[in-house]
């Protein structure tokens, strides 16, 4: 059997242990290498790791780097399947192998020094080389191996070559929803190790919230000396040490303090918390406290560099999590750096470390021959996990273990499991793909609806056919490891599960899918997704589904995801006057927060101020006075709201002092006075009927012009672009909501006049509106007249036929010159809102470019409407134009057609026309996640209906 294909876990390396800062001397051996790929192992040149081997005519490449990124061979991207026949352990000839060689220069004073040789990541399979000496084999991709290297290592030049083959038996255990992207994209590391030295470091460091008191044990080398200077603390290691008085640590609150073990060959620093996880009563619970988590999935990528993650991007990227309430993170499906748990010990994150474990592809043959129940498999599977352990193990921030992700079920994880309890049993242990939980210590679905959560936190699921594994799963604590699928424009009814979250202690959260969109930087511009690269299978946009786009820009659902988790619930009562206060955190009291109000007038901000917030303990609440000036001021005026922001009272690691935490608005009046027209009427011309400024076809009853603008007017839309929600479903014997819109014929709608009556100051427009070879129809009414000089219209929309498929929108579209270009409204915003996807927005007045309204998805869909609009308008070089909802209407205004839209793949495809489209929606469908199998809640699924609405052109 040739070596990638056995299915052990490699050979050579030396047993896992904790990542840790040591005194020992280091040599970072990261840099340009010389690096040669081969199309085959049969093509890789022979005799590479001989020191004498020439390499001059290879390339270079970064280490560390994924070779694809850096134009050697292609990215490939697949969700399930793997791009090679399933043959457990084997795997093609054809298999790209990449040869790294390296020369480097051992200082002086490494002379005669024990010493390892530390790869962080090597994706999938690396045989390693030094001086000419084979050190080992080492597969498990994302984590790390060690070699030692003590005689082979001497002073002067030293060459060491690294052969990558992208495929292996690991690869069997690594078909995460990802790239696959091969390379050494992690750290590689010389590592002096004196032979008396800190060999390993398990730090535990309890928290009795009874009595504030923290124990501290600290399992290392027998005799190494143990400190907390800050804590005046000093013992030995294996004495436990009770230390009253401690500071906690918890996400809202990440305490650390620096541990010193020592001995006189090497001193190690590590940062630790005391904390305590346990299950009690069938709640996870740290420091005795139930948590919430408000988490997120997330992978490691770059859109430039793929794997190998700059650490300025870590941090950024955890920055951005905590400015949007996010406090927790799933390791999707593997060990990130570790650099960045470092970080989240410091920023304050409740941290799911994932085994790098899924053979998700098997699914497709209903599991069989699933490495997770393959003996053969046996060893590999418990290497990775134990390798995860130890390198994780003294992360504060890691309170759970999870053995992998969609690999089924079978003896392999039930090891892996049981090893892991009984290595660090202060820490439960998580597996989604057995729905029994037999091995595990939590109860955990993804993409469960919303009915089936609450089930769930009544403790009245579906049951088990094994009465004593559903007793004993029934009593555990639920998180859904996967929710809210965020590809594109949604998910929709994140509020709606956070509500459950807070009714049902048992449900303690879960990770959104997914934090980040995975597109690859194009050298022209722009991101390429899936099948880009002429991959033989792959799936396509399904990689684009993320909270922030490729550079971490937030897309619109992050502040949905924002509000929805805000850890103060703030709500307006005007009736009584008074502002309540609900505190949501697990730990904190609320005086790290200020309270900053305004008042608006029909959107425009007349007065502010602050509040005294009194301070309020976690899971309490209080009520503040609303302001005085706020309540009393005169004026004139039809709308007025309150806002009230809970705000940074001081600057944090994470964001400045002012930053926003959480808002509530209140309504203080109501009723909108008309608004006249300013415009004057224009006379009608030949051919057209007139009707004020307006002027109408007098066959086809459509507005052909307004004032002195032509208009090309689209009486009736039932279609959207489809958004990437649309366009999938998770059961396969359900036809996704684009395929049915496309199947009734939506999206080419045919027009038929039934009657054009003009009586006066009026005009009746009925439409009978239907699409080719489909009997199902809609009848569309018209009552246009003048109100306050005005065009105003009454729309009667009648479903006529039997219809099968729900609607995606009941709006209209008119077509404007090019010449106008910025939109003030007056209307839910800063950004777009749908019906279930709009707690993020405030009703305020607001002022867009056209082109900053478009939300560039990296495949265009559907996109930035703006909801519960007033009143907007439109103005530029072409003129001004008001459009006004009666009482509100949803408006989209973009340079390009619908059609056009859903007919582009990438945002560049997307070209100015002549017109902008002005789309105005009385109804619209919601945005849900059916991609992976949550339904969409039953208020926004749009069946047909009658319905009338208002609106006036002026």
């Amino acid at each position: 059997m040739r070596y990638y294909e056995d299915p052990g876990p490699g050979y050579g390396a030396l047993p896992p242990r904790a990542a840790v800062r040591s005194d020992a001397p280091r040599l970072s051996l990261n840099g340009t290498w010389r690096f040669h790929l081969a199309e085959s192992v049969a093509e890789a040149p022979a005799g590479f790791e001989r020191e004498d081997f020439d390499d001059s005519g290879w390339d270079t490449i970064p280490v560390p780097s994924s070779w694809p990124m850096h134009g050697f061979g292609r990215p490939a991207y697949t969700n399930q399947p793997y791009p090679f026949p399933l043959d457990p352990p084997y795997v093609p000839d054809e298999n790209p192998t990449g040869d790294h060689r390296l020369g480097f220069e051992l200082p002086e004073s490494w002379s005669g020094a024990s010493a390892v040789l530390r790869f962080d990541g090597v994706d999938s399979c690396a045989r390693v080389y030094l001086n000419g000496v084979e050190l080992g084999v080492t597969r498990g991709s994302r984590v790390p191996a060690e070699f030692d290297v003590s005689e082979q290592l001497r002073p002067g030049r030293n060459v060491l070559a690294v052969r990558v083959h992208q495929w292996s038996s690991g690869s069997y255990l690594e078909d995460q929803d990802m790239w696959w992207l091969p390379g050494i994209f992690r750290d590689v590391t010389l590592v002096a190790r004196p032979p008396a030295g800190v060999p390993d470091v398990f730090v535990h460091a309890d928290y009795d919230h009874r009595t504030g008191t923290g124990t501290l044990l600290v399992e290392s080398v027998p005799g190494a000396t143990v400190r907390i200077p800050e804590l005046s603390v000093s013992t030995v290691a294996g004495q436990p040490v009770p230390i009253p008085g401690v500071e906690p640590w918890s996400a809202e609150s990440p305490r650390l303090y620096d541990v010193v073990v020592a001995t006189e060959a090497e001193s190690v620093t590590l940062r630790t918390g005391f904390r305590t996880v346990a299950i009690k009563g069938g709640v996870l619970t740290v420091n005795g406290r139930r948590v919430l988590f408000h988490g997120v999935n997330r992978h490691e990528h770059d859109p430039v560099l793929g794997r190998a993650i700059p650490e300025h991007r870590l941090r950024q990227e955890l920055l951005v999590m905590k400015q949007h309430n996010i406090n927790a993170i799933r390791t999707s499906h593997y060990p990130p750096d570790s650099r960045m748990l470092a970080l989240c010990d410091e920023l304050g994150f409740w941290v799911m470390d994932e085994c790098d474990y899924e053979t998700h592809g098997f699914f497709l043959l209903g599991w069989r021959g699933n490495p997770a129940g393959d003996p053969q498999f046996e060893a590999a599977s418990l290497d990775r996990m134990r390798r995860l352990v130890e390198r994780d193990k003294n992360h504060p921030s890691v309170i759970i273990w999870s053995l992998g992700n969609e690999a089924g079920t079978g003896r392999n994880l039930d090891v892996m499991a049981a090893w892991t309890k009984q290595r660090d049993p202060s820490r439960p242990v998580h597996y989604e793909g057995d729905l029994t939980s037999a091995s595990v210590d939590m109860y955990s679905r993804m993409y469960a609806s919303h009915a089936e959560v609450e089930a769930i936190g009544r403790r009245a699921e579906e049951p088990l056919n094994d009465a004593e594994l559903d007793a004993r799963r029934r009593a555990m604590p639920f998180v859904l490891c996967e929710y809210s699928h965020a590809g594109g424009n949604g998910p929709g009814g994140l509020p709606e599960y956070e509500e459950l979250f807070h009714l049902y202690p048992r449900c303690q959260g879960g990770f959104v899918w997914e934090w980040m969109e995975h597109g690859i930087s194009r050298p022209g511009g722009g991101y390429a997704y899936g099948g880009e690269f002429g991959e033989e299978l792959h799936d396509g946009t399904y990689v684009l589904d993320g909270l922030v786009f490729p550079d971490l820009t937030p897309q619109p659902v992050l502040a949905e995801v924002h509000k929805a988790f805000e850890p103060v619930h703030l709500s307006v009562d005007s009736e009584a006057r008074e502002l309540r206060v609900v505190n949501r955190y697990d730990f904190v009291d609320t005086s790290h927060l200020a309270l900053q109000w305004e008042l608006a007038d029909d959107g425009r901000v007349v007065t502010r101020g602050l509040l005294a917030l009194p301070v309020v303990a976690s899971g309490a609440e209080a009520t503040v006075d609303l302001p005085k000036e706020a309540l009393d001021l005169p004026g004139l005026y039809s709308e007025r709201w309150l806002t009230v922001r809970a705000t940074l009272a001081a600057d944090t690691p994470w964001a400045q002092a002012g930053h926003e935490v959480a808002f509530g608005q209140g309504q203080l009046s109501t009723g909108r006075p008309p608004v006249a027209s300013t415009r004057a009427p224009t006379s009608s011309s030949s051919g057209s009927l007139a009707l004020g400024p307006g002027r109408f076809d007098r066959h086809t009853g459509r507005l052909v012009g307004l004032y002195e603008w032509p208009v090309s007017h689209v009486p009736l839309e039932l279609w959207r672009a489809p958004t990437q929600h649309d366009a999938r479903t998770w059961d396969a014997t359900t036809l996704d909501r684009r395929t049915r819109w496309a199947d009734a014929g939506l999206h080419r709608l045919r027009y038929r006049t039934l009657s054009v009556e003009k009586s006066g100051d009026e005009l009746t427009v009925v439409t009978k509106v239907g699409a080719a070879a489909i009997d199902a129809g809609v009848v569309t009414t018209y009552r246009w007249s003048l109100v306050d000089d005005r065009l105003t219209a009454e729309v009667e929309v009648e479903p006529v036929g039997t219809w099968t498929v729900p609607w995606a929108r009941v709006g209209l579209t008119l077509g404007l010159p090019a010449g106008f270009r910025d939109l003030t409204w007056f209307g839910l915003g800063p950004g777009p809102a749908y019906p279930d996807s709009r707690a993020a927005g405030r009703v305020g007045r607001f002022t867009a470019t056209i082109d900053d309204l478009q939300v560039p998805y990296l495949y265009p869909q559907e996109n930035g409407a703006r909801g519960d609009v007033r009143w907007a308008e439109l103005s530029g070089p072409a003129g001004q134009l008001r459009v006004a909802g009666d009482p509100v209407l949803a408006l989209t205004v973009r340079r390009w057609t619908i059609t056009d839209l859903a007919a582009a793949d990438h945002p560049e495809d997307l070209v100015p026309g002549d017109r902008i489209w002005l789309t105005l929606d009385a109804l619209q469908h919601g945005l849900g996640s059916p991609t992976s199998g949550a339904p969409i809640l039953p208020p926004h699924d749009l069946q047909p209906r009658s319905h009338r609405f208002r609106f006036s052109l002026g």
